[in-house]
């Protein structure tokens, strides 16, 4: 990749706090300060965005960790704006990328979105507009990397820019790991990107290595603000299960109104908590991923656009909503971790007024999330299926994620982070993922779209057309044989359908994605495979568990709580912040461990009988305590387990207690 040999001078700051740049020659046309205020209508750069900016247009690869609300998005889109090509903007946040094309939008960039939620007029639309040029910037979600139409469609385009948003996820030492976040940096060097910007809110000092490691970011290229945001008051409460519902109303009584949101962990919680709230006179509503889309949307805007509304969710709000005036945020429920809190903060006060962040700690809430991290770890016996599965594979071969979970019983996240694990340890390589079979629905007949080819390629496309078999709206196109019968240029079918979908001759559908691996090196031992892979993941359950321990402790606020979460991010804050809970000494104090309880007899009976009745499901002792404490997996759902009279009896104990018990 290019890179530039020109030293960056300092920014100075302005009274107002803002930085400006000093202007200086540059490889690319125009002045940032201009695109700035004449395209974005700001006056002057936040802290560290130029820096990050200055740095992109010299041709770098550049690392941002700014923390939420720190103005991350500017990095990309500014530069947009300066560069010849593209700017591909991957985000696993469909709600970010929707708003940020409205607000490009408004203020005049084209900007468009490709993710599996896309119309194929809109997906149409977006390709002929990055293809002409008339779209600079397109924002995609991880899932459409495994799409051969869209890899076929940005193929060959210059690539400028390419922005990785949540840069943490490819870490495998990050808080939300993502498997398929590993395959970016590939990516990148595949579609000849010119310069890569990797953007986090949560990078420990572990994770950002891993993010310089996988792009190539020279440490001089890692630009990081203070992560300590002294408009935030951070507090902390202990409370029974009895008295918690009653803290919170009073806290939201008791403080000046102001917009609210309140985290929980489960759905039914957000549920329960928003209709106590209105029935005691608090309107509240709740959100959570299992209400409609069209739903969502509206309680979203509501909330952005009210002053004073109060929503209770689960995490699955806030992940890219912008709005500045958030004055209060309750953990109801504890976050999952460090990281998590600081995102889910992060978002209030972006106005740089003051806002409270508190946590209502209960000490058995604590299950809830450590049983969630053992739900996502399978038995040995589950790992080493998985190994002989993959095993048995041809030296090259493509295979559904979802087959596998299902002849494993291993859940499918966890399947893929498995197999990159495989890929880590030098014996698969992962090649293209492709799709099986599309469905095709004709808007126009055969003879009219082949009146438009003539020579060898009206044969080609004859040829495809003919394989098509019918059904009731849809036609379905088996890949695997059109290839075969077409002499075998799988990519030049691709690019085919997508271009009569684009012409609005037909509609597709792409199904039955499976992934592609070549064997580098196989394995010697299946066993010491299997046995090292199990480790590993029984490893990664314990670094979750400490995880929620980290946020107990921050909640303890035996010391300060800005700084302890200063430090978690590699940073410090010599005198503390004088407003958290420690610092004005209401600090919750040690938080009580939860006293185990044993099974008792009933439990025992009711495991005998479902064990005598489905005994394949139950022959290892992790299979019984995830049954135990309603921690689903493939067989269990598979076999309706789930939906059994005894499927979470012990959900409120404490998995690790459960296992503990049942081994005993």
């Amino acid at each position: 990749m290019a890179s530039s040999a020109r030293s960056t001078k300092r920014s100075t700051k302005s009274a107002s706090g803002s930085v400006d740049p000093p202007a200086s020659p540059r490889p690319i046309g125009g002045d940032p300060r201009e695109v700035l205020r004449d395209t974005f209508g700001l006056p002057h750069f936040r802290d560290g965005q130029y820096a990050v900016i200055d740095r992109l247009l010299a041709g770098k690869n550049v690392a941002a960790v700014f923390p939420t609300g720190g103005g991350k998005s500017l990095c990309y889109q500014l530069p947009s704006q300066m560069l010849p090509g593209v700017t591909v903007v991957v985000s696993p946040l469909i709600a970010l990328m929707k708003d940020q094309c409205d607000s490009l939008a408004a203020r005049g960039v084209a900007a468009a979105r490709s993710d599996s939620g896309l119309t194929p007029a809109e997906f149409r639309a977006a390709s002929q507009g990055v293809r002409d040029g008339s779209i600079k910037i397109l924002f995609v979600s991880p899932e459409r990397f495994f799409n051969e139409r869209f890899l076929a469609s940005i193929d060959g385009l210059p690539i400028s820019l390419f922005a990785i948003d949540e840069a943490h996820c490819i870490s495998q030492w990050g808080h939300n790991f993502r498997p398929d976040y590993l395959k970016l940096a590939g990516l990148t060097r595949r579609l000849a990107a010119e310069r890569v910007l990797a953007l986090t809110a949560t990078a420990t000092p572990e994770v950002l290595a891993d993010i310089r490691d996988a792009f190539d970011i020279a440490p001089d290229d890692c630009i990081q603000t203070p992560f300590h945001r002294p408009n935030l008051r951070l507090r902390s409460s202990l409370h029974s299960a009895e008295q918690q519902y009653n803290a919170l109303a009073e806290r939201i009584r008791s403080r000046p109104r102001g917009s609210t949101l309140v985290y929980v962990t489960l759905q039914k919680t957000a549920e329960e908590v928003a209709e106590r709230l209105t029935d005691d006179g608090i309107p509240a509503t709740a959100y959570h991923a299992g209400l409609d889309k069209d739903e969502r949307q509206s309680i979203q805007q509501t909330f952005v656009q009210e002053d004073d509304a109060i929503v209770v969710a689960t995490i699955a709000f806030g992940m890219g909503i912008d709005k500045s005036n958030l004055r209060y945020v309750y953990h109801y429920n504890p976050p999952k971790s460090m990281e998590s809190y600081a995102q889910e903060i992060g978002r209030a006060g972006r106005d740089g007024k003051p806002a409270t962040c508190e946590m209502l700690l209960v000490p058995e809430d604590r299950v809830v999330l450590e049983n969630f991290v053992y739900g996502d770890t399978p038995s040995r016996h589950a790992v080493g299926r998985f190994i002989d599965l993959v095993a048995g594979q041809a030296d090259t071969f493509h295979v559904s994620h979802y087959r596998l979970s299902s002849e494993s019983d291993i859940r499918v996240l966890v399947i893929r982070t498995l197999l990159t694990y495989l890929e880590l340890e030098g014996h698969l390589q992962a090649t293209s993922p492709r799709f099986d079979s599309y469905k095709i629905k004709p808007l126009v007949t055969s003879q009219a779209i082949l009146k438009h080819f003539d020579g060898e390629r009206r044969q080609f496309v004859a040829g495809i057309l003919s394989s098509l078999t019918k059904g009731r709206t849809w036609f379905t196109l088996n890949m695997v044989l059109a290839t075969q019968r077409l002499g075998g240029d799988r990519q030049r079918i691709v690019k085919a359908l997508d271009h009569m979908a684009e012409q609005g001759w037909m509609e597709l559908q792409a199904t039955e994605l499976v992934h592609g691996y070549r064997w580098i090196k196989r394995f010697d031992d299946r066993k010491t495979v299997a046995d090292d892979l199990f480790d590993r993941l029984a490893r990664r359950e314990e670094g979750e568990v400490r995880r929620i321990d980290e946020v107990y402790h921050l909640a303890a606020a035996d010391n300060c709580m800005a700084a302890r979460l200063a430090k978690h991010f590699g940073q410090s804050l010599e005198d503390g912040c004088g407003q958290c809970s420690h610092c004005t000494g209401d600090a919750a104090g040690p938080v009580p461990a939860t006293k185990p309880r044993p099974l008792g007899s009933s439990v025992a009976r009711l495991l005998g009988d479902v064990t005598k009745q489905y005994p394949d499901q139950f022959t290892h002792t992790r299979d019984k305590a995830r049954f135990l404490c309603g921690l689903s997996s493939p067989a269990l759902i598979r076999s309706r387990l789930t939906r059994h009279a005894g499927y979470g009896v012990c959900q409120h104990l404490p998995f690790a207690h459960v296992l503990q018990q049942l081994d005993g």
